[in-house]
């Protein structure tokens, strides 16, 4: 079974790395991956079951900040309370359609906000203020991230990213999965003909279950050039099996996720998740 080392950034969420490395049991806790079932201080708990295998290498000194693994998928939780909060309407199983398809969107909101704080790409200019010249960091716009909702759920959890995404392009891919093999099927692709490596692309699906469906659309944008390293995933809830078939097959590859679950069922649902995003966001039950 697959586990997590924990990495600590300066100013930013815990991070989660994906590790081939064995579960290590700890006597009276949780598995890893139950940690998100918890209500009171999810990350900090997160932190202390989560157990670092990868390396033996002594800390760095208190002097220089820890800078993230190299060459492994990276797993973000922000510990953020809005998060935690819209996660709680979103799971509620009396939440009403429109409530629901308001927290997804605010949770796409928010997680997009944490990511870009590294990643967006910025220009230096001078602006005139009414008093004075002033230096002036701006998005560039000659960048524009290029996000890829998977529909029809990643329709919502994109809904509100225009505020915290000054410059973007949108193309849309479509996919349904068979409920009994749990095999994806593609019924639209929007996607460019081709990515340049230096391209930064953000895909978005609430839920990462087995995570067939983001590893073909992943498989297909890395085909037309894309970098795994300049992807970020985003989701509102992932669990270990689609965790784990993604760290293998993308190097570099970035997911911010509300939470991570434990388990999946049967039916290819995660436990306790959401139930059917699509489904609850738009009132198809």
């Amino acid at each position: 079974m697959q586990t997590c080392g924990v990495t600590q950034l300066p100013g930013h969420a815990r991070t989660f790395t994906c590790l081939q490395a064995p579960l290590l049991p700890l006597s009276g806790r949780p598995p890893a991956w139950s940690c998100c079932r918890r209500s009171h201080q999810r990350q900090p708990q997160y932190a202390r079951v989560c157990q670092a295998t990868a390396s033996a290498s002594p800390p760095p000194p208190p002097d220089r900040a820890p800078s993230p693994p190299k060459q492994q998928m990276l797993i973000y939780v922000p510990p953020h309370p809005l998060i935690q909060h819209w996660l709680a309407i979103a799971r509620n199983e009396a939440t009403p359609p429109p409530i629901f398809r308001a927290a997804i969107a605010e949770l796409g909101r928010l997680l997009v906000y944490e990511l870009g704080r590294d990643w967006l790409p910025t220009m230096q200019r001078q602006v005139y203020s009414p008093v004075g010249l002033a230096d002036a960091t701006f998005v560039d716009p000659t960048q524009p991230i290029k996000v890829v909702p998977i529909l029809r759920a990643g329709l919502v959890l994109v809904e509100q990213i225009a505020t915290v995404l000054p410059a973007q392009m949108t193309y849309h891919v479509g996919f349904v999965r068979n409920e009994e093999t749990l095999q994806a099927t593609s019924y639209l692709n929007k996607l460019p003909k081709s990515f340049t490596a230096e391209d930064h692309i953000l895909v978005a699906d609430p839920m990462l279950a087995t995570g067939g469906t983001m590893v073909s659309v992943l498989e297909d944008i890395v085909s037309r050039g894309g970098d795994p390293s300049n992807i970020i995933v985003v989701c509102v809830v992932a669990a270990p099996p689609a965790l784990k078939k993604l760290s293998e097959k993308f190097v570099g590859l970035k997911i911010y996720a509300a939470c991570i679950d434990a388990e999946i069922n049967d039916k290819g649902y995660i436990l306790p998740g959401l139930g059917d995003a699509g489904d609850r966001a738009y009132g198809t039950l």
